[in-house]
């Protein structure tokens, strides 16, 4: 799909299946989707642009590069936070907000909890982090909380993707590219994602 990006890495691919498998308990979840996190990272900020900058070494000095913009991480709470960590590890420097949102799940309307953004996100490079694009409802609301934060530059970083969200996203915000580790067949009359790996919020925590 446009605007889409399926990161198929074998070490993706390996991990993503892990993730499915209904007998991965909580503890080992937490873990492979970390892996996983790191690997989607890579993908996602490839084209991030970067500036000239001069260093000395021990030696001599030289030239090199530094990210063009700041980055703030954004996760969805709370299967968001499965990724977080990891993802710090290669962007320690980052800033983190936070959208708690849940979904009703006779109406699959997202509903907020609670919010904490930088006040304005202009000057950022934003990576949103949203495991499961189910309806797109959650992504959506958040994305709008985003624009509303005056986000310009923002990245959609999820584990699996049904083409409903997909479509559902780019409707709203047809410019914010989405990165993920599958795109799977279609949603139950439920709202969850076929074959999916389930709910990653109640797998990651085991409730």
């Amino acid at each position: 799909m446009k605007g889409v990006t399926v990161i198929t890495h074998p070490l993706v691919r390996h991990n993503l299946t892990r993730l499915r498998d209904r007998h991965t308990q909580p503890q080992e979840f937490r873990r492979v989707l970390s892996e996983i996190a790191v690997l989607l990272l890579y993908e996602a900020t490839r084209s991030f642009g970067v500036r000239r900058r001069t260093v000395a070494t021990p030696l001599q000095r030289s030239t090199g590069y530094q990210l063009q913009r700041e980055v703030v991480l954004v996760p969805v709470l709370r299967a968001g936070l499965g990724m977080l960590d990891a993802i710090l590890q290669l962007l320690p420097n980052a800033r983190v907000g936070f959208i708690g949102l849940k979904r009703e799940e006779s109406t699959l309307r997202a509903n907020f909890y609670h919010q904490s953004l930088p006040r304005d996100l202009r000057r950022f490079e934003v990576i949103l982090i949203e495991p499961m694009l189910a309806t797109g409802g959650s992504a959506v609301a958040a994305l709008d909380l985003l624009a509303t934060a005056r986000a310009r530059h923002v990245r959609l970083l999820n584990l699996v993707a049904a083409p409903e969200g997909v479509r559902c996203v780019h409707a709203r915000h047809p410019g914010v590219p989405i990165f993920t580790a599958a795109l799977d067949q279609r949603l139950n009359a439920k709202g969850y994602i076929l074959p999916g790996l389930g709910d990653a919020g109640d797998r990651l925590f085991g409730v």
